[in-house]
């Protein structure tokens, strides 16, 4: 099997623990206040990954060390708003595809950031994205949600997030780069909830299981490989692969929690996931003479 190959399982399988932690971080804010769980869990996970990375950790540069802490900030903001999000949202499925946005706002973070232009299909997609946006909000007319506004705020940093963690992965040390983020993510994830939340008088036992699940496998896990795929991988098809999040998220929220989705919303997140498909495949799904860079 060829690096490509086993960068795109392994990216795949990253895809499949993500959805899974949608469902472990909405049970276990059934008992932990949502920052303070994620402070908790990046905190726990990076603590994980350190014996994996000390001797790396010791011969990097300050410069180094900087750019990691500096990447981990951004993955910070992403999820704050996004547990957020979460634990104020009563349809993870609806939620998850309004985040895969994310995707097809990388190549315009890319373009503001690094003056990478965006393919032509890129203006086609864009549009088919909003207007599957804007079918998730209609229910006798439109019901835009506060939690819909968290989702769309996270994908915009998440988008952020993706290309500099793209960025920074092809020179620094993939345990290393983990290991910083994360930890810097749990830093200011126990600040904040110092500051805005209580702490429970007691927890339950079943909601460590579920805390012990989202840090080792969908925190600790998942993002060292997604960041090892990511080096493999270019970050265009690398995002499409992270497509498939969504999907898994809304299949595990149908299986769990009995959600329902209804037609307009089902039609919003066909017309999300085809955009970002149409996107991803370089615009294949339509005649050959609109797909011209």
């Amino acid at each position: 099997m060829n690096a490509e190959r086993k960068a795109v399982l392994i990216l795949i399988s990253a895809t499949v623990l993500s959805a899974f932690g949608w469902i472990f971080s909405k049970e276990t804010i059934q008992g932990l206040p949502p920052f303070g769980f994620v402070g908790l869990r990046f905190t726990v996970a990076s603590l994980c990954l350190l014996p994996f990375c000390y001797k790396a950790l010791r011969r990097a540069s300050w410069h180094d060390m900087r750019s990691a802490a500096m990447v981990g900030c951004l993955l910070a903001m992403a999820l704050m708003s996004w547990i957020h999000a979460i634990s104020i949202s009563e349809t993870l499925g609806e939620g998850a595809f309004i985040l895969s946005l994310s995707m097809l706002m990388v190549p315009f973070v890319a373009w503001i950031l690094f003056k990478q232009k965006p393919k032509r299909i890129f203006w086609f997609s864009l549009p088919i994205a909003f207007i599957g946006l804007a079918f998730l909000s209609l229910k006798d007319g439109w019901q835009g949600s506060t939690s819909q506004f968290w989702f769309l705020l996270n994908a915009i940093m998440l988008a952020i997030y993706f290309n500099i963690n793209s960025k920074y992965s092809q020179t620094l040390p993939i345990m290393l780069l983990t290991c910083i983020q994360l930890f810097v993510t749990g830093m200011i994830g126990l600040a904040a909830s110092a500051l805005f939340e209580t702490v429970p008088v007691s927890v339950e036992p079943s909601i460590w299981g579920w805390f012990a699940a989202s840090t080792i496998l969908a925190t600790a896990m998942r993002y060292v490989m997604q960041t090892m795929a990511q080096k493999q991988i270019n970050p265009g098809n690398a995002a499409l692969i992270m497509i498939l999040e969504p999907v898994w998220t809304v299949f595990l929220s149908v299986i769990w929690y009995g959600e329902e989705l209804s037609g307009n919303k089902l039609i919003g997140c066909g017309l999300i996931l085809f955009s970002l498909i149409l996107y991803r495949t370089d615009g294949k799904l339509i005649p050959q003479f609109m797909k011209r860079k």
